[in-house]
């Protein structure tokens, strides 16, 4: 697959990033994060694939311009952009600003995906309150706080950072939403605890309630966590990422990253079933 740095699509034709310009892009976008997007992996180099979820996708982008009041994109447009793109990569990001213009860029997986599948992922748990997502519900480009939690569990040599509530209840992850096994079955933290509701999340869901093993909701408050014997976060590039530690203040906790729940997790990933 041919890599063409910095190409993109913006309002109807395909250009590179550099190109752009100020006077094109979006001044509420750029001054403020005033946008909305999503991130999805294209599978089988087709839009249509139903492991893409494509409408699932434009449908929970379509939700938070109802909510915000901001027209829709020509999602035909959108579609024919996304369509050329991903002749090039296997990922895709699709912004919308207040002006109901789209900007669909595009990137490939991380190269050592397949190892952190099996292997599993450290994580390290940013509990100070500037990590703090705002509209929990939404994908806004204001992700400054899930940026600033990223670089700072770099630095600890974590993969991922784990976000917190004001009463240190685990919520999600910085790009993804949290697993864990405990009791014979899958708990994830609840949406009304303020996570976003992630299209894989929804996929899981769905997955293991066909398959009579339903997912418990439930908040997870930090003594919770030595009770689990298995933890994971999700997210439609990555699919399913086990965590075999996890860091917050000097302490480390170790789980199993083999452990036979994730193979539950797995097959979700890769069920037809509508996450829309």
């Amino acid at each position: 697959m041919e890599r063409l740095s910095g190409l993109c699509w913006h309002d109807g034709r395909l250009v590179r990033l550099g190109e752009l310009g100020l006077a094109n892009l979006s001044l509420a976008g750029l001054f403020y994060g005033a946008s909305v997007f999503t991130t999805l992996r294209v599978y089988g180099g087709s839009l249509d694939h139903p492991q893409t979820h494509w409408w699932a996708h434009c449908d929970r982008i379509t939700q938070s311009l109802n909510a915000f009041g901001w027209p829709r994109p020509n999602w035909t447009q959108v579609y024919s952009g996304c369509a050329k793109l991903l002749q090039h990569y296997e990922v895709l990001r699709i912004a919308v600003f207040p002006e109901g213009k789209a900007l669909v860029t595009g990137r490939s997986l991380p190269t050592d995906l397949a190892i952190a599948q099996r292997q599993g992922i450290v994580v390290w748990v940013a509990d100070e309150p500037i990590y703090r997502r705002s509209l929990p519900a939404h994908k806004t480009g204001n992700y400054l706080s899930c940026w600033l939690a990223r670089q700072a569990s770099s630095r600890q040599n974590a993969r991922e950072a784990v976000l917190v509530n004001d009463q240190g209840h685990w919520l999600e992850t910085s790009t993804g939403n949290l697993w864990g096994w405990k009791d014979g079955h899958w708990w994830t933290p609840p949406l009304s605890a303020g996570v976003l509701p992630g299209i894989m999340r929804q996929q899981i869901l769905k997955y293991l309630s066909t398959q009579q093993q339903p997912a418990t909701e439930a908040d997870w408050p930090p003594e919770q966590i030595t009770d689990f014997e298995a933890l994971a976060c999700s997210n439609c590039v990555n699919e399913v990422l086990p965590i075999h530690t996890t860091l917050t203040h000097g302490t480390k906790l170790e789980y199993d990253p083999s452990h036979l729940g994730f193979e539950a997790l797995r097959k979700a990933v890769k069920a037809e079933v509508d996450s829309g």
